[in-house]
């Protein structure tokens, strides 16, 4: 065994975020009266990455980063609707959507049956993630998740890391791996913590900027090659 100890992103990795996020605005536009068309989905998917873009630059927060993106999104719709519950409706609906990526269920039993230790990091809202993750098929699978409310640092930043290593002592750099789907956070993670890192890349883009990147593939049953 090469690696015992994965460390696992969440969204984009484990989980179809996409899917879950397309049915949480879903649900939001309908209990909030926002008209649920393309152009609008757009819109809020622009101001949504914008700000998700600056809050991995450790520019705003996530507080900042969820109530802001509804503050926006309202304003360039001229609604006069509150965007505390739009985001609220948006994050309980969000925590009840629970998609696992393909394969990662059976990858995951197949590493826990192996005898790995699986854990998830994660910058994702603490309580949507919990929500999720209790829901899923990952609870029983999973030994720990780290999120980064909890941590009081959030991924790439070395601090994160060094909670996570704080929480399990007999982590070190040659015993376990760093999976996740995001160079900027997952892999730029890694790189910062001086731990190895797989990039989960199933849409074959290319790697930019100078990371070290370790392994790379492109289905998570790939993963089970390598660890």
């Amino acid at each position: 065994m090469r690696y015992p100890y994965l460390l696992f992103d969440a969204d984009d990795t484990l989980f179809d975020f996409p899917r879950a996020s397309s049915r949480a605005f879903s649900i939001m536009c309908q209990m909030d009266g926002i008209p649920d068309t393309p152009e609008v989905r757009q819109l809020y998917h622009d101001i949504n990455r914008e700000l998700w873009d600056a809050f991995d630059r450790g520019e705003v927060t996530k507080d900042h980063v969820t109530l802001e993106r509804y503050v926006r999104l309202l304003q360039a719709l001229k609604l006069d609707l509150d965007p505390a519950r739009c985001n609220r409706d948006y994050l309980t609906a969000l925590g009840e959507g629970v998609y696992p990526l393909p394969h990662a269920e059976a990858v995951c039993r197949e590493l826990v049956r192996r005898g790995h230790r699986l854990y998830i990091l994660t910058n994702a809202v603490a309580s949507v993630q919990r929500s999720r993750l209790q829901g899923s098929v990952f609870a029983a699978l999973i030994t720990a998740a780290f999120i980064s409310e909890d941590a009081g640092a959030s991924k790439p930043d070395r601090a994160y890391y060094d909670y996570v290593r704080a929480q399990v002592p007999e982590l070190t750099a040659e015993n376990c791996l760093v999976i996740g789907d995001s160079l900027a956070t997952d892999i730029r993670g890694a790189n910062n913590a001086g731990l190895p890192c797989c990039w989960f890349n199933p849409k074959g883009l290319a790697p930019w900027g100078e990371l070290r990147i370790d392994h790379t593939i492109t289905d998570l049953r790939q993963l089970l090659d390598i660890v």
